[in-house]
């Protein structure tokens, strides 16, 4: 069987076309690769033909004869899943870049699997959400061996700006570990914008005035302002959804208590992503989380009244 290393463009299976895996795909696509597809839901992947993608029903069409596997989905659950199904055409010595946030107890079985199936892991899951996986300007943090590490960034090279190395050995989860310590600062960032703005609306005051009042200081940064935005408007089209941060809220707090670290900001996001769920918001942008703090549907931002 040939070796992974034997074109010089490689071909690309990406396994999971959800809001980031179809931005992948595409850029990929777009930088003239080989890509194929595969998505759950197949309607989903659909869409990616028309940049020359081609779309399998099952995920071992999507990676027959491919050099790099690329997953992009939900948990690691998922991730073995489709790999397990995809596992008679999984080619010998293919890079295999997990780019999915999957926790510390998501790696182990992942790690087993690529090296019963003599595939090359990479644990490299990314920093970012719907607009720059769109732009080609994801973070990738990564842990692999250094042999693999030129045929893994002819693909980070397309699909992000910027790639941190943290480690070699990707059962580790050296790179995933990071993920964690980045994701519980965003879920707070979400959480405390959202409660921010429900704040005002519950004191009458308006929430224009508290973004101003900390407008250009030290207290000011662009994910409050993104987030903000979404709640002003009263539409939160998904880049980082109320399930998947409700997901990694777990994740963050599992491997908290497993190292003997209380997290109390990261339970109380996984609870209030939880009530924002509960809620009907669970496909909506994180910052949905803002109506858990209310017992009805909220309140209407900038008018102090009820929502429909």
């Amino acid at each position: 069987m040939a070796d992974s290393n034997s074109s010089d463009t490689p071909s690309v299976a990406v396994l999971g076309t959800g809001i980031m895996g179809t931005a992948m795909a595409r850029n990929l696509a777009r930088a003239g690769l080989d890509v194929r597809a595969w998505n759950r839901t197949r309607a989903k992947a659909e869409p990616l033909a028309a940049d020359g993608v081609r779309i399998g029903d099952t995920p071992a069409d999507a990676v027959d004869g491919a050099e790099v596997v690329l997953t992009m989905l939900h948990d690691g659950d998922a991730v073995l899943d489709a790999l397990r199904q995809a596992a008679p055409a999984l080619r010998a010595g293919a890079v295999w870049l997990q780019t999915s946030t999957v926790g510390l107890q998501g790696v182990a079985p992942l790690a087993r699997f690529a090296d019963e199936h003599r595939l090359r892991l990479v644990d490299c899951p990314v920093l970012g959400t719907k607009a720059p996986a769109e732009k080609g300007e994801l973070t990738i943090l990564a842990a692999g061996p250094q042999e693999v590490r030129e045929r893994a960034g002819q693909v980070f090279d397309i699909v992000g700006s910027a790639t941190h190395w943290v480690g070699e050995d990707a059962a580790s989860g050296a790179a995933s570990r990071l993920k964690l310590v980045v994701n519980s600062w965003v879920l707070t960032l979400i959480n405390g914008t959202g409660e921010a703005l429900a704040l005002a609306e519950g004191l009458g005051v308006d929430p224009r005035d508290f973004l101003a009042a900390v407008a250009g200081g030290a207290l000011d940064v662009p994910y409050l302002r993104l987030k903000s935005e979404l709640i002003l408007s009263g539409n939160y089209p998904a880049s980082f959804t109320v399930s998947a941060a409700r997901k990694d809220a777990r994740l963050i707090t599992g491997a908290a208590r497993d190292a003997g670290v209380r997290m109390d900001l990261a339970a109380a996001a996984a609870e209030r992503f939880r009530r924002a769920e509960e809620l009907g918001h669970g496909d909506e942008d994180g910052a949905a989380a803002y109506f858990a703090s209310f017992d009805d549907q909220g309140l209407s931002p900038g008018t102090g009244e009820a929502r429909p």
